[in-house]
């Protein structure tokens, strides 16, 4: 069973590697370094003359006039402008799950998705301060990607895959024996999902999401996304040891391995397998989330440079 198990968790990560690798950007040759620098140092000589130039050449009563005349139309759009963000603010609705969520959470992106499919709700790109999550927001993520409409496909596939390995016999096969496995797939799942986002999260007043690195080579943000399991940051935003991750996890293992696995299973070597099983899909999911912008950003500029 853990040899199934193993199988499955290698397949993954061939996958992920191979997302993350085509990622990289391409190296710009010598001559492209070294014409953009060019260009910038004989930028500043020619805006200095102009500038010059014109300074010689404007009267100092003409630039009295204009500066009462943009004293005059200030006071009116200033007054316009307040009305109008007065406005925005009284349109936005505080319950809006697409703008009070990306707002709150330091531009968090309500509805991105890895590889435009499994819910990616708790990753942040290109921010180094954020407003801590509440307990109540720890939960309601957790809540909304652990049911998500994906994850039913998901777990449908994975209890395919667990039923066709003969994983966990006890089950059995047939309908009912693929029924037994997609319920334990789900309900694994889930318990992880709250304990690692949510319970111990709230408990020890830590932040659950991902922060991308987004910059550096292939392996020191390789190095950097797994280093997450074991480090994460507090709701003051300063680090320590990853106990929702390590701890959190384990403890869903036991949950679930000694509540509804076959009574065959129920043991400490089977704990152990979900235990590490649920940490390899933790350490693929952070390691495709450290990358997955720079796919969907490459997609992007490639679908424009289609459309052009």
């Amino acid at each position: 069973m853990m040899m199934t198990r193993r199988r499955r968790l290698g397949r993954m990560y061939a996958f992920c590697i191979a997302m993350a690798v085509l990622a990289r950007p391409p190296r710009a040759s010598a001559q492209q370094q070294t014409e953009p620098s060019q260009q910038t140092a004989q930028q500043p000589s020619g805006l200095f003359q102009l500038g010059q130039s014109q300074l010689e050449q404007a009267p100092s009563e003409l630039a009295r006039s204009e500066q009462a005349q943009q004293g005059q139309q200030q006071q009116p759009a200033a007054a316009h402008g307040a009305a109008t963000s007065g406005q925005t603010s009284s349109d936005q609705k505080p319950g809006d799950a697409n703008n009070s969520q990306a707002t709150n959470q330091g531009g968090l992106p309500s509805k991105d998705r890895l590889f435009y499919t499994l819910p990616n709700f708790l990753t942040v790109e290109n921010s180094a301060q954020t407003p801590p999550l509440s307990a109540g927001q720890k939960f309601k993520i957790t809540l909304r990607s652990s049911f998500d409409y994906v994850q039913y496909p998901w777990y449908a596939a994975l209890a395919g895959i667990s039923q066709a390995e003969n994983s966990e016999p006890g089950y059995g096969q047939g309908a009912q024996g693929y029924a037994k496995r997609f319920g334990q797939e789900f309900a694994d799942g889930t318990i992880e999902n709250f304990m690692v986002n949510a319970v111990v999260p709230s408990l020890l007043h830590t932040d659950p999401r991902y922060y991308q690195l987004g910059k550096g080579g292939f392996w020191h943000r390789t190095e950097y996304a797994l280093s997450r399991l074991v480090i994460t940051r507090t709701d003051a935003g300063n680090h320590m040891f990853n106990f929702a991750e390590i701890g959190g996890s384990a403890a869903a293992a036991a949950i679930s391995t000694y509540s509804y696995h076959p009574q065959a299973d129920k043991n400490l070597a089977n704990t152990a397998s979900v235990w590490g099983t649920q940490m390899g899909y933790d350490a693929l999911s952070i390691f495709a989330k450290e990358f997955w912008p720079d796919i969907r950003r490459k997609i992007k500029k490639k679908h424009s440079g289609d459309q052009d």
